[in-house]
């Protein structure tokens, strides 16, 4: 566990992400859960925990600095990636982890009771279906197969003046020109994950 702790604190400054001891902590212990409910519940094909702290902790955390609002939806989330990370990074912030997977969902009900994390709730719906009382200033995902199925299934969950977060692995340039005219790419990012190989981008889009 030293070894997995020094290597986050390393990722979390080449991020320039400035946790505290706490949040440090309530990482570990998340990954530590990640790890114990894989072997039964098989929640990511990665096995491996010094994978999983680059390509899920880290993976996540990169989207930090870029993403906004007070109410997000992680969609997608599977067991709470990239949701779990940004809420405990950003505790102020109140995070809603969409999956249609029960298992997941039940994972994600055990680790928001195990790390006390008030400022999360799990939904286990298909996103077409969920139908919530408040709309969300961000809705974030790295699970849709493309930038239009995203903006197509995930429309009436954005607030008036909300975006959303698209985390993609090479730069989607044949998904961008598939979108509709009435969304504006607000801005591409390019992600250097720490640990972790090839071509990540985060990409933002918001209704005309």
């Amino acid at each position: 566990m030293a070894d997995l702790a020094s290597k986050l604190r390393a990722g979390l400054d080449a991020l320039e992400l400035p946790l505290c001891d706490q949040q440090v902590a309530l990482l570990l212990d998340y990954l530590s859960l990640l790890q114990k409910w894989n072997r039964a519940y098989n929640l990511t094909a990665v096995r491996d925990p010094h994978e999983m702290l680059y390509l899920h902790l880290l993976d996540s955390l990169s989207i930090a600095k870029y993403i906004q609002g007070n109410e997000l939806i992680d969609v997608g989330t599977g067991p709470g990636l990239p949701g779990i990370p940004l809420a405990i990074c950003f505790p102020d912030r109140k995070f809603t982890l969409l999956d249609s997977n029960g298992k997941k969902t039940r994972f994600l009900f055990q680790a928001r009771n195990s790390l006390n994390l008030d400022n999360v709730r799990e939904v286990q719906s298909r996103v077409e279906a969920y139908q919530p009382d408040t709309h969300f200033d961000a809705v974030i995902s790295r699970a849709f197969s493309s930038l239009l199925d995203m903006v197509e299934k995930c429309s009436h969950l954005l607030a008036t003046g909300g975006r959303y977060y698209a985390m993609k692995g090479q730069y989607p340039q044949q998904e961008l020109s598939e979108l509709p005219k009435h969304y504006n790419v607000i801005a591409s990012h390019r992600l250097e994950v720490p640990g972790v190989e090839g071509q990540r981008h985060l990409v933002e889009i918001a209704p005309a």
